[in-house]
């Protein structure tokens, strides 16, 4: 029970951290256009890949280990790559500082907790690589979108700008990156999985 609240209300807090975004677009006025231009990001893809999860959690859909445990992957990517390396790039303020801290903090720290607390946690190592599928269908997207449009959603992958061999670059320090942070989210699983199969052996 307490596991679908979570997840209600921090699927509450993702739809209306995306109407934010959504309204401050104030640039474009079809909403059209600008359901158009926020399905370029990653940031927004996810977090509504998320909320749609969230969602049927709440309706009493039981997630598995592995999916779980992606979702987690790519939403924490979210935070880490936005704060780690956008951030201080493009301050915002008003609606648009709202929605961020929606979708680049309160959602990524929200959900890990959600999945820390409640989530299934019995992963292999062998889930690894289906929790990278997510990212690079995004990036192939935004690859051919902004090669077909000249729209990059981000300076890292913007070829006309830096040229194809640098963004193959960035994008295999992303890959790696995004490795690394699989291979700390599985262990994590493994260990509090271990943890918690130890402590319901009886003494």
């Amino acid at each position: 029970m307490f596991a679908r609240m979570f997840a209600f209300v921090l699927a509450i807090i993702g739809l209306a951290a995306l109407r934010a975004q959504f309204d401050a677009l104030i640039g474009v006025a079809l909403a059209t256009d600008r359901i158009w231009a926020m399905a370029g990001y990653f940031t927004i893809l996810t977090n509504a890949l998320l909320v749609t999860h969230l969602l049927a959690i709440t309706k009493g859909w039981q997630i598995s280990s592995a999916r779980a445990a992606g979702l987690l992957v790519s939403i924490g990517a979210v935070g880490i790559i936005y704060h780690a390396l956008l951030a201080s790039q493009f301050p915002t303020e008003g609606l648009s500082w709202w929605a961020d801290l929606g979708l680049h903090t309160a959602m990524p720290l929200g959900f890990a907790l959600w999945w820390l607390v409640f989530a299934p946690k019995a992963v292999q190592w062998r889930d690894l690589p289906q929790w990278l599928i997510w990212p690079a269908l995004y990036g192939g997207y935004a690859l051919i979108r902004g090669a077909q449009t000249g729209f990059w959603p981000y300076a890292f992958l913007n070829a006309d700008a830096l040229g194809w061999a640098h963004v193959g670059r960035n994008l295999a320090a992303l890959v790696l990156a995004l490795t690394l942070l699989c291979l700390a989210v599985a262990a994590a699983a493994r260990i509090l999985h271990a943890n918690r199969f130890q402590s319901a052996k009886p003494a």
